[in-house]
């Protein structure tokens, strides 16, 4: 059975899961997150079969977010780094482990994010950049239809804009 490419749904959720979000991608990127470049770094750190490791690398240079560059001639050995857009999804990784941890008690939380200069732990939150406001608040901040919407998108968005509004 063919696998259907969420990247030809119009919902950006869906093309954003297309490209990280199978679960070893996210391992994976977070291993790049603390450094790591090489293939047998990550195969011994994520204990990943090279074959779904060769896979995931792929993919992920396909969709520029590593980029493969070559550090050995012989015998030909190449690195992933992360690119800019990679790099963009740090937040995202940050805010996913952040929302793990809060469903645990702090003594099982194995893994926390602190401050490199001080060492204190800070709790991560996703903000408007402009008004700083956090938007875990889905009366304060909803998806609407963008410039690029389909009509379906459109109807969809507005049907839901008046439920809101029928509500109030």
């Amino acid at each position: 059975m063919q696998r259907l490419s969420l990247a030809d749904r119009e919902c950006p959720l869906s093309r954003t899961l297309d490209a990280v979000g199978e679960w070893w991608t996210l391992l994976l990127l977070h291993d790049c997150f603390d450094g790591f470049t090489r293939f047998d770094q990550f195969e011994a750190n994520l204990g990943i079969s090279s074959g779904m490791l060769t896979k995931r690398l792929k993919t992920l240079v396909d969709n520029g977010i590593l980029e493969r560059r070559q550090y050995s001639e012989r015998p030909p050995r190449f690195e992933y780094v992360l690119t800019d857009t990679g790099r963009s999804l740090r937040p995202v990784i940050v805010a996913l482990a952040a929302w793990g941890n809060a469903q645990l008690p702090r003594r099982e939380r194995s893994m926390i994010l602190v401050d490199a200069r001080t060492g204190r732990e800070v709790e991560p939150v996703v903000v408007d950049r402009r008004t700083g406001k956090p938007l875990d608040d889905p009366d304060a901040y909803v998806f609407a239809a963008g410039p690029a919407a389909s009509e379906a998108f459109r109807t969809r968005y507005d049907a839901l804009a008046a439920k809101r509004k029928a509500a109030r």
